[in-house]
C-alpha cells in the first residue's frame, strides 16, 4: 500500500493542468500543488523534519492547508491538524501531547501559535500567504516521497470523550486512503468535471477525507469557503457550478432559509452528503425540494478515518438513517457486556474495519479501553431495521455537537474549574433552533465568594475557542448528585430563561 500521497501524486500525473484547489480568483492546478507540495517536503527536512515527525497544521480552509498537508506526508511526517480557533493552552497541549517539533500557523491565529508552542518547545512557521508562496521562496523542492507502510501513522486527530483531555486518534496511511477512495467510487463517483465544495474545516476528518482526499482521488477540484456563509456558499455553488456539496445540517439548513437560495442558479448540484449530526428529516426533504438534489446521510467518527456507513446512491435512501456500512467495515450493536444485543433493541455501536484508528497516541489504557477485542466503542447508541439500516438513538458519551463541531463538557469544566469563585460545574448541551445543540453551564460557587454568569461566561471565553465556550451559564446551590458524589449532568435543567 503506497502512502496518502500517492493520491496527489497519480493525479498530478494523469491531469496535471487540471484545477485541483480553487479559492476565488486563485486555481491551483494538479501539477502546481504537487510542486508546492514537495517544495513543503524540501522545507521540513531542512528543518530537520524527519520521517515519524510530527508537524501540526493550524490553518483554515485555504490553499496553504492542502500543499502543507501534502508537503508534510511526503516528507515522512505525521500531520496533526489544529483548528485556527484555538486558543494558546490548547495549542499547547496538541502540540507537547504528540511531541510536535514543528508548525504551520495561519497569520490570524500566529499570537495564540507562537505563545502555545512556545510553552511546547516547538517552531512556529507563520503563514502569510493563501499560498504559501512566501514561505516556500528559495525552498529546494524534493525529488522523492517517503515511503510509508500501511500500518504507518499519517495524522493524529484530536477528540475526545468526557472525561479528561483529548486524545489523539492515530489514523494510517492504510486506512485514509482507503476511506478517501472508497468515498470517490461508491459516493461522490467523481468525473473530471465534479467540483466539489470546500467548506468542512479541513482540520476535521470530515473535511478531510471526503472533501480534500477523495476529491483528489478522484481527480476532481475542491473550491474552498475559509468560513461558511450560506450566501457565499451559494453565490460559490452558482460561480463555480458545483456538483457534490458537503456538510453538516446546520448548512444545509442555513442555505435553505437564506434569501438567496431562490435567486441562485444550484442547478449543477449534483448530490449532497450530510454528517456530523442528525439530519431532521423535514429539512432533508425540503433541500432536495428546493435545490434539485439528493442528500445522502452518513455517519462516522475521527476514530474511524471517519466514513463507517451511509445510505449509498444506488441504494434506497431511508431519511432518519445513517445507512449501511461501507465496503470493508462491519458494525454491531452490543450492550455493556460486549455481547450482540437482540433484534430489535437499543445497542452501543461497534465498529470494525479498515478504518478504525490504530489507537490513541501515547494512552495504551485508553486504547484497550475503546478497543477492548479488535471492535471500537463508539459511546453512540443505536438501532438496526430489517433492511439492515442503522439509525443513531442517542449518544453514550455526553459529548455536545455544536453547529458541527464537537465541544466535550470535561474541558470546558476544568476551565471554569480555574475561576476562583466556582466550587462545581456541569457542562450540558441545550437544544438549539440552528446549532442542533448549544453550550450550557451550571455553576455551583464557593460559600462566601461571588461571580456573575456574565464574568463566569467571559472567563470561559478567553480560555477556548469561539465554539466552545459556554453561551448560556446560571448558578445554582448545588448540583445533582449520585450515591458515590458524582455530579449527574443528566439531571441538571437549566432554568426557564438563562444569562
Amino acid at each position: 500500500m503506497a502512502s496518502l500521497t500517492s493520491l496527489l501524486d497519480r493525479s498530478a500525473a494523469d491531469h496535471p493542468d487540471r484545477t485541483a484547489i480553487r479559492l476565488d480568483d486563485l486555481s491551483i492546478s494538479y501539477r502546481q500543488l504537487s510542486d508546492a507540495a514537495r517544495k513543503v517536503a524540501g522545507l521540513l527536512r531542512a528543518a530537520g523534519v524527519s520521517s515519524g515527525d510530527r508537524v501540526g497544521l493550524m490553518m483554515p480552509n485555504i490553499p496553504a492547508f492542502p500543499i502543507a498537508f501534502y508537503g508534510a506526508l511526503a516528507a515522512g511526517a505525521v500531520v496533526v491538524p489544529m483548528n485556527p480557533l484555538l486558543k494558546s493552552r490548547e495549542v499547547g497541549y496538541y502540540l507537547g501531547d504528540s511531541g510536535a517539533r514543528l508548525m504551520f500557523a495561519w497569520r490570524d491565529a500566529a499570537g495564540e501559535a507562537a505563545k502555545g508552542a512556545a510553552d511546547a518547545g516547538a517552531q512556529v512557521i507563520t503563514v502569510d500567504d493563501v499560498d504559501l508562496t512566501e514561505v516556500l521562496a528559495g525552498s529546494e523542492s524534493v525529488s522523492d516521497t517517503a515511503a510509508a507502510s500501511d500500518d504507518d501513522t499519517a495524522v493524529i486527530l484530536y477528540t475526545s470523550g468526557t472525561t479528561g483531555q483529548p486524545k489523539g486518534a492515530q489514523l494510517t496511511h492504510a486506512g485514509l486512503l482507503r476511506n478517501a477512495r472508497l468515498t470517490e467510487e461508491t459516493l461522490l463517483h467523481n468525473s473530471p468535471g465534479d467540483v466539489t465544495m470546500g467548506c468542512l474545516p479541513l482540520f476535521h476528518v470530515f473535511g478531510l477525507t471526503c472533501g480534500l482526499n477523495a476529491t483528489v482521488a478522484g481527480g476532481g477540484t475542491l473550491t474552498l469557503l475559509p468560513r461558511f456563509d450560506p450566501g457565499k456558499a451559494l453565490e460559490i455553488i452558482e460561480r463555480d457550478a458545483v456538483t457534490i456539496f458537503e456538510g453538516v445540517p446546520t448548512m444545509y439548513s442555513a442555505m435553505l432559509h437564506h434569501q438567496a437560495g431562490g435567486e441562485t442558479d444550484t442547478s449543477s448540484l449534483r448530490v449532497c452528503i450530510s454528517g456530523g449530526a442528525a439530519m431532521p428529516v423535514e429539512v432533508m426533504r425540503a433541500f432536495e425540494d428546493k435545490f434539485g438534489c439528493m442528500i445522502l446521510e452518513g455517519y462516522g467518527l475521527s476514530e474511524t478515518s471517519p466514513v463507517a456507513s451511509f445510505n449509498h446512491p444506488d441504494k434506497p435512501r431511508k431519511p432518519g438513517s445513517v445507512g449501511t456500512p461501507v465496503a470493508g467495515v462491519e458494525m454491531r450493536l452490543v450492550g455493556d457486556d460486549g455481547r450482540d444485543v437482540p433484534a430489535g433493541e437499543v445497542g452501543e455501536i461497534a465498529i470494525r474495519g479498515h478504518n478504525v484508528m490504530k489507537g490513541y497516541w501515547g494512552k495504551p489504557e485508553a486504547t484497550a479501553e475503546a478497543i477492548p477485542d479488535g471492535w471500537f466503542r463508539t459511546g453512540d447508541l443505536g438501532r438496526l431495521d430489517e433492511d439492515g439500516y442503522y439509525y443513531i438513538v442517542d449518544r453514550k458519551k455526553e459529548m455536545i455537537i455544536r453547529g458541527g463541531y464537537n465541544v466535550y463538557p470535561r474541558e470546558i469544566e476544568e476551565v471554569l474549574h480555574e475561576h476562583p469563585a466556582v466550587a462545581e460545574v456541569a457542562v450540558i448541551g441545550m437544544a438549539h433552533p440552528e446549532l442542533g445543540e448549544e453550550v450550557g453551564a451550571a455553576v455551583a460557587l464557593k460559600p462566601g465568594a461571588s461571580a456573575t454568569p456574565e464574568e463566569l461566561r467571559q472567563f470561559a471565553k478567553d480560555r477556548v475557542a469561539a465554539y466552545k465556550y459556554p453561551r448560556k451559564v446560571w448558578l445554582v446551590e448545588a448540583l445533582p448528585k449520585g450515591p458515590t458524589g458524582k455530579i449527574l449532568r443528566r439531571e441538571v435543567r437549566p432554568p426557564e430563561s438563562t444569562t
